[in-house]
Formats: C-alpha cells, sequence, structure tokens
C-alpha cells in the first residue's frame, strides 16, 4: 500500500507542471464553472482459456448510473455522484455489489489512472449467443488496484483534456507519442466456481512499461474524434512479497481509448470509452485477463462567473483535478 501511495504522489506532482500551449491547435474555455449531466458505466470482465477452443466468460450484473457533476476552473475540480438504474439489472443473472472508483487525470504533459475495483458476484456468459447465462457463481471475488500514467510528447499541439474532459477545444487535427507505465495488483478468489491450473485463487502484482499514440481528428470548427492506445510489457508473479524472490512472469498490456464529442461556445456533449486490459495469469494456453473501464456519456453546461476572477485574469480557485 506504501508503494502505491508513494506513486500516486510522485504522479500528482508531475500534473502540475504546466507548459506553453500553441493557442493555433489549441484553445482554452473562458467559463470558469462548468455543470454535468452523466450517465456511465463500469465495469470488471474476468476472461478465463483454458486452451485453443475452452473458454470461460465472467460478467458482473451491475446497471449503469445516472449522476451530475460540478466543475470548477475549467473542470480543475470534478467531484460527481451517481444513482444506479437498477430496473435495468438482469434479475436472472444474479446479484452484483461492487466498488468500483476510476480517477482518469488528464493534465497538459502526464496522464494518471487511478483504479480501485472490488466485485463480488458474477455469471458466467455464452458469448456466442448474446450473453446470455450459463451459471451463477455468487462467490467469486475479484480485486484489481492499478495505478497508470504516461507523458504526452507533444503536449503544445495536442490536448487530452479537450478529447475527454472537454475544458478546452482542439482547433487543429493533431496527435502525440506517448511513454509511461503502471503497476496492478490483483486478486481472484472463489469457493469453486472459478478454478485455474487446481486453484481457486489468483494473487498477482506486476509492474511495467508501456508506450503509444493518441490523435484528434478536428471535423469542421464543433465536432471531434479521439483515438489512442498503449500497449506494454509487465513484469511480476503471484504476490508482492515474492517480488525478487521468485521467478518472474512477463505479462502483456492493453489501454485503448476513445471519444468524441461536439462543442459550442457555451456547452458541449461529450461520449468515451476507458479501456484496461491486463493479464493476471499468461502463458501458451492458460491465460486469465481481466477487461476493465468505463463508458461515458457527458452533457457540460459552462457558466462564466466573473466574480471568480483576480484583475488580472487568473483565478481564485486552487487547481486541483478529481474525475471518477
Amino acid at each position: 500500500m506504501r508503494f502505491f501511495v508513494s506513486l500516486i504522489l510522485l504522479f500528482s506532482l508531475a500534473c502540475f507542471c504546466y507548459g506553453q500551449e500553441d493557442s493555433t491547435y489549441i484553445k482554452k474555455h473562458d467559463e470558469q464553472i462548468a455543470i454535468k449531466v452523466f450517465t456511465s458505466k463500469n465495469y470488471i470482465y474476468l476472461n478465463q482459456e483454458l486452451g485453443e477452443e475452452v473458454k470461460f466468460n465472467y460478467r458482473p450484473n451491475n446497471p449503469p448510473i445516472l449522476g451530475l457533476g460540478l466543475s470548477i476552473n475549467n473542470t480543475i475540480i470534478d467531484l460527481s455522484y451517481g444513482y444506479g438504474f437498477k430496473f435495468m439489472r438482469n434479475g436472472e443473472h444474479g446479484k452484483t455489489y461492487a466498488v468500483d472508483f476510476q480517477l482518469h487525470n488528464y493534465g497538459q504533459k502526464f496522464v494518471i489512472d487511478l483504479f480501485i475495483q472490488k466485485y463480488k458476484g458474477f455469471y458466467l456468459a455464452d458469448e456466442d449467443n448474446n450473453n446470455s447465462l450459463i451459471a451463477l457463481c455468487p462467490d467469486l471475488q475479484v480485486r484489481q488496484y492499478g495505478l497508470y500514467g504516461h507523458y504526452v510528447f507533444n503536449n503544445k499541439r495536442f490536448s487530452y483534456g479537450a478529447a475527454f474532459v472537454q475544458n478546452k477545444r482542439q482547433k487543429i487535427s493533431a496527435g502525440s507519442f506517448l511513454l509511461g507505465g503502471g503497476v496492478y495488483l490483483t486478486k481472484i478468489q472463489s469457493d469453486g466456481s472459478f478454478v485455474h491450473k487446481g486453484k481457486t485463487t489468483i494473487r498477482n502484482m506486476q509492474f511495467g512499461i508501456s508506450a503509444g499514440y493518441a490523435y484528434t481528428w478536428v471535423l469542421g470548427s464543433k465536432w471531434f474524434i479521439n483515438g489512442s492506445s498503449t500497449v506494454g510489457i509487465n513484469f511480476g508473479n503471484e504476490d508482492a512479497k515474492t517480488i525478487g524472490k521468485g521467478k518472474i512472469e512477463v505479462y502483456p498490456t492493453f489501454f485503448p481509448r476513445i471519444s468524441a464529442g461536439y462543442n459550442r461556445s457555451s456547452w458541449s456533449l461529450g461520449m468515451s470509452y476507458i479501456g484496461n486490459i491486463v493479464f493476471p495469469s499468461f502463458s501458451d494456453k492458460y491465460n486469465v485477463s481481466l477487461n476493465s473501464g468505463t463508458a461515458q456519456i457527458t452533457f457540460t453546461q459552462r457558466l462564466n462567473l466573473s466574480f471568480l476572477s483576480k484583475k488580472d485574469g487568473t483565478t481564485k480557485i486552487p487547481s486541483l483535478l478529481v474525475r471518477p
């Protein structure tokens, strides 16, 4: 836990490193206050492969949520609360108890992603028959803690914030190479509904490096589409206590992001998907992967409150970003 806290503090300090952006490519909004209405779906899927033909897909039964958010100083502060659409929960698929907190911090030079996910209660899904129910797994538990960050090289002409927070507007299409890495701690356990290599529990810690590319296509003066992904190599084994003592395993990682949006002078509409694929167990024929992330639709109304600004144009609100 101390290791995670140290990494969070390190990445947080890095996010306060700002530089001059090219105003030809990026435009900052003048409004200090933004009210957001959103619907989102957080999830974590457990996939197991036993050979080339045997595959098991475990899914949670948690509905989307509807939320209201408040952003201050171009979404520098963003705290949101959501209420679940319980009527969208499929009664035949059992109950899922979930605590899912995801923080995605889009600074000018650095991007940080924090995952704290605890799920209990899954169902075994039939991928070939529209995710229909095969069996209930109320005893299956998945816990994943992850911290991921990367550096945006072309940060003067490309803005992640414009693509996923819409606190700025990308005026000209641009992209950037990305370089970073992360650390993940995973625990999967059951009373018997999940068995892998003769065990009902998997404990895994891994860390490594990744690289990728992001690009925003500007369509006219108001529309945009963004796509980005990073792939990486992690190193680790079953538990943090055995790092450096036992055999070091190699795991692949994949982190895709997609967003699209429409910007007006005082409001915006955005859609985004953020995924994260980690392998707690990886070999030629026996793999276990966790596919987690969030999909969100957001309407943002920006308000210009002049009393928040000083005479020199700076804000009276301190800079801090918290975005679930």
